[in-house]
């Protein structure tokens, strides 16, 4: 590489900062470790993670889930995943480092002794890898796994170390059921130690919305009602359930996509700016938008269920024909609605 080419390739931007804060040792625990979301994402993102050497040198990471699954099993499965879907080159090095680091537990998450045994677990990589009894719990599983492992954890808590608790959407399976979960939650775990996420939000085009609209010097003065009539957002995949119909057929698209992965876009295109962009700041700014929603009706939404048709021009099966799904299924799998934001 020419000195040239090197210059190119360093971040104008990271000029003048300083070294990142080193991360403190912990154990990652993945609830749900054998789901679509650990495959595609996670763990793609924690090879990302090392591929920069962003994670801290003492580190374990456990898969739980309900698959019998090995160690190896699951550590070559992971590879597979990171092989398809990430994003940097892969290499050897990065990844044998990060694979010692890996380990798996296939457990029912309402079964006690198996509790018990992660439990233990958590203390021999403590032991093994320095970890300090620091935690970071990351619940990738259905909402109604969610009440049973938090409960478990609570009150399996350590006095040593920090615990962090990380709950993927969705939050709850409706207004009720959330407010129990946060209820829950609160019983066991400070707000501080708690990150409800909605993975959607870090792909790289939802990012850039709010530079493109708040840092950008010819969108920010336009970006209002006088200049702009109406916005489309449209969110179409190419993917299908993923072996995941025992979650998709309770869901559907509107708890699957709607209320969290879209309701966030819309939130993010028509909120005011933020006094800073700290959490609580972006997160008050997008209440007001969705206080000033009204609520969508009939003639405002419609609704429907796919059937067989072509995706990126293969033949593919309609929804009732996917393993696992009710052939009598009325499940939604299509969603198109008309919002209005009186602000």
């Amino acid at each position: 590489m020419t000195q040239t080419e090197a210059q190119l390739q360093e971040n104008p931007l990271l000029e003048g900062l300083g070294p990142r804060r080193t991360p403190e040792p912990c154990v990652l625990v993945v609830f749900g470790a054998s789901g679509d979301l650990t495959r595609r994402k996670i763990f793609p993102a924690l090879y990302a993670l090392a591929y920069r050497k962003l994670l801290p040198g003492r580190i374990a990471i456990v898969g739980a889930a309900r698959s019998e699954w090995t160690d190896d099993e699951f550590r070559d499965r992971m590879e597979h995943a990171v092989r398809e879907f990430g994003r940097d080159d892969f290499k050897e090095e990065v990844w044998d480092w990060l694979a010692d680091a890996t380990h798996y537990l296939a457990m029912d998450f309402a079964n006690e002794s198996r509790e018990d045994e992660l439990a233990g677990l958590l203390t021999k990589l403590d032991e093994e890898r320095g970890t300090r009894g620091n935690r970071v719990y990351y619940l990738a599983v259905p909402p109604q796994a969610m009440p049973t492992i938090v409960r478990e954890l609570g009150e399996r808590r350590r006095t040593d170390g920090w615990t962090r608790l990380i709950v993927e959407k969705p939050f709850g399976r409706d207004l009720a059921s959330a407010h129990e979960l946060t209820d829950l939650i609160s019983g066991h775990f400070t707000e501080e130690e708690v990150f409800r996420i909605d993975h959607y939000l870090g792909k790289e085009t939802v990012q850039n919305m709010l530079a493109l609209r708040f840092a950008n010097g010819i969108f920010e003065p336009i970006w209002n009602r006088q200049f702009v009539d109406h916005i489309q957002i449209t969110v179409a995949e190419s993917i299908g359930i993923e072996g995941r119909a025992d979650y998709y057929e309770q869901a559907g698209a509107i708890r699957d996509i709607f209320q969290n992965h879209l309701l966030q876009l819309v939130a993010l295109t028509a909120m005011e700016p933020p006094i800073d962009f700290t959490a609580d700041s972006v997160r008050n700014e997008k209440v007001k938008v969705l206080k000033a929603m009204h609520t969508p009706g009939p003639k405002h939404v419609v609704r429907g269920q796919y059937g067989p048709g072509y995706i990126e021009g293969k033949d593919t099966p309609g929804y009732r024909d996917e393993e696992g799904v009710d052939p009598n299924s009325t499940t939604k799998t299509y969603i198109t609605t008309k919002l209005f934001v009186d602000n």
